[in-house]
Parts: C-alpha cells; structure tokens; sequence
C-alpha cells in the first residue's frame, strides 16, 4: 500500500477548571490530536483500499501515546475518548473511514484494557474545516456524564489531497455533570455498554 506521508501534526490540551460552579479538586484535562497527511487515493476512484488501514497503525499508536503523555501519561487517569477523520475535497467520505480500525486499535493499545468503543465522527472538508469529535467513557458508552465533544481543527489544513485523523482524550467528566443516567462509579464493565 502507499506510504504514510504526514504533513504536519497539531497536539492541543486544555484545562477546564470550572463552569461557573465551584473548581473541582482537579482540572479537568481534554486534548485532542491531529495527524494531516496525503490521501493516496484522492482524485479518483479506488475500489481496494482497506489494506491502508494497517499502514495507519503505527501513526495512530504514535499519535495516542503522545496525547496521552501531554495528559499526564497514566493510563489510568484517561476517562473519556474518542476519534475522527476530515477529508480534503479530493476525496471521498469512505478514506475518512479507514481510520475506524486504526484510530480505535491505537487507543485501546495505549490505554490498556477499555471496554466501550471509540466513538467517530467523519465529514468531507475544505481548508480550515472544523470537526466536532465525539467524547464517551472508555469503559462504558452509556455514561452520561461523559458524552462531550471536542472540536478539532487547523487553519491550513486539510487541503484537497489530504486527510486529517484526530484522536481526543479527557481525564473525566463535563465539569459540573449533573444530568442524571448512569454514573461512572456504577459502570460493571461487562460490555462497554454499561
């Protein structure tokens, strides 16, 4: 398959550290990641292209363990996750797809033993497209408390010929969560749905 040409990588984190309510004993952190790199297949119709997938990989381990080592670097300390993908107008929605195994697989080899799946989100894009990633518990989808989004985005990027994959990460809950539903400390981690 092609080579993996990154242009460029944006790593961002912020620390929240109230809602207007009292700060918590600890900020919340919420960072995201962003690898740009050259669509192979854009301008054209490609009917194999799964195989990428695997050359995806080892980007998307680099891209985790850099995220989450710019979030403190415990594992542990990792509540909240998720990833997506922004296609250049070259290309079509289905290259944003071929992050789902990668992006998915870099999070869970990072993080050690999660549970929920990786929520996704995907979209076709200009330069300077902003995308609004999906955020859920790691061990349990159905934590309320942790359904947020991170929007995600750069100036320059991505153009035409190129993809931008994006992993997120948060070290817990939206900061005063008080909407009810199941709670994280009631999760059994049977299914990654509860």
């Amino acid at each position: 398959m092609p080579e993996v040409v990154i242009r460029k990588t944006v790593l961002s984190v912020e620390e929240v550290f109230h809602e207007f309510g009292p700060a918590p004993a600890q900020p919340l952190k919420r960072g995201a990641i962003m690898a740009v790199i050259r669509n192979p297949f854009a301008g054209g119709y490609v009917a194999d292209i799964q195989p990428f997938m695997e050359d995806l990989k080892p980007m998307g381990v680099d891209m985790a363990t850099r995220l989450l080592n710019a979030l403190g670097g415990d594992p542990k300390a990792i509540e909240g996750y998720g990833k997506g993908s922004i296609v250049g107008a070259a290309g079509e929605l289905e290259h944003g797809a071929l992050w789902h195994a990668p992006g998915g697989y870099s999070m869970r080899a990072v993080l050690d033993g999660t549970k929920a799946i990786v929520p996704s989100t995907k979209k076709v894009g200009g330069v300077g497209a902003r995308l609004d990633v999906p955020v859920t518990h790691v061990n349990a989808s159905y934590v309320r408390s942790h359904f947020d989004s991170i929007e995600v985005g750069v100036n320059d990027a991505p153009r035409a010929d190129e993809l931008a994959f994006i992993l997120v990460m948060t070290t817990g809950p939206r900061v005063h969560s008080r909407s009810g539903g199941l709670e994280a400390r009631d999760i059994k981690g049977e299914d990654g749905q509860r």
